[in-house]
């Protein structure tokens, strides 16, 4: 019993039976018979035929072998060389922003009632002014942010 196969689109359906006359075509070309493409292929008349007609139910291996006796088998290179649906849609992908997190401000300090300063004159943390300006960092903000956690860690004036 022959094995069932997906039906194709009708567009699908006709770009098969297109390339399968041009494979025809191309065997006339080159002159050579049916009977002589089929031995080469390893296949049957029968089988040629069916994919000379552009037959769904011929395996992709049948029609490789049938190239290759005619010296078109480097033409399946070609086949999504460019992929310019696939190319636009990876490039969607790579252009959708990216999520921002959530940044949650940090807790400012409350001022102690035993404090000799007011709170407003308490200094703030360097790491503060990183984190609070979301929209550019400079290489000094940076620079000063790695000198300052040093300067903590050896306890040495910033």
């Amino acid at each position: 019993m022959a094995k069932k196969t997906s039906p194709l689109l009708p567009m699908t359906e006709l770009r098969l039976m297109q390339f399968g006359e041009r494979l025809r075509l191309a065997r006339l070309r080159r002159r050579l018979t049916g009977k002589q493409v089929a031995e080469r292929a390893g296949m049957t008349t029968v089988t040629l035929r069916s994919l000379e007609k552009g037959s769904a139910g011929v395996t992709i291996g049948a029609y490789l072998a049938v190239m290759q006796v005619l010296g078109a088998e480097e033409d399946l290179d070609l086949l999504l060389k460019d992929d310019p649906l696939g190319r636009t849609l990876q490039d969607a992908a790579l252009l959708r922003p990216a999520r921002a997190a959530k940044r949650v401000a940090p807790p400012t300090p409350e001022p102690r009632a035993d404090s000799s300063t007011p709170f407003e004159e308490t200094k703030k943390p360097a790491a503060s002014k990183w984190m609070a300006d979301d929209t550019f960092v400079s290489t000094d903000d940076l620079v000063s942010l790695i000198k300052t956690e040093k300067a903590d860690q050896k306890g040495l004036p910033k």
